[in-house]
């Protein structure tokens, strides 16, 4: 089984970003957009990045694949995110979350075969993937399910 912390992912910067750094730590993978019904949640992303910046990763994953709704260049995205939200937390490069040209990540947190916990289908935009400090899946949640929800947050406590 491959591990999270092997996969290569860039930051919306276009610099490589090494999962092995947020070993021992939580990790919150949502896919994100700027021209969403769910965008707000960004808001709450910041909160929980704050309240618990000692045990939890957020790692934003711009994606446009449902209704078009980030369609922006890598600047367009980062300063969409920094003035209406003030985003500190990590934000990757824009990538596909589904479909043919899934980027490994996202295979890896909906595939079964892979992450050896569940199989998922990402279904919007704001879908929430959330790792333990060992690198292991612990469960998803739709887009409906806000960040700062208890469904993730006993898992911090």
């Amino acid at each position: 089984m491959t591990s999270i912390y092997d996969i290569k992912i860039d930051s919306l910067q276009g610099k490589p970003i090494n999962l092995k750094d947020f070993e021992h730590k939580y990790i919150l993978f949502v896919n994100v957009a700027s021209k969403c019904g769910f965008t707000p949640q960004y808001k709450d992303l910041e909160k929980l990045h704050k309240d618990y910046k000692d045990k939890l990763v957020i790692i934003g994953v711009p994606c446009n694949q449902f209704g078009n709704q980030e369609p922006g260049t890598s600047d367009e995205i980062q300063e969409f995110c920094q003035v209406n939200y003030g985003v500190s937390f990590l934000i990757t490069e824009k990538i596909d979350v589904k479909g043919e040209h899934q980027h490994p990540l996202y295979s890896w947190l909906t595939s079964k075969d892979l992450n050896g916990k569940k199989s998922s289908k990402v279904r919007w935009n704001f879908q929430k993937y959330i790792l333990s400090p060992e690198g292991k899946l612990i469960d998803y949640y739709f887009s409906i399910t806000k960040p700062t929800s208890s469904k993730i947050t006993k898992h911090l406590k």
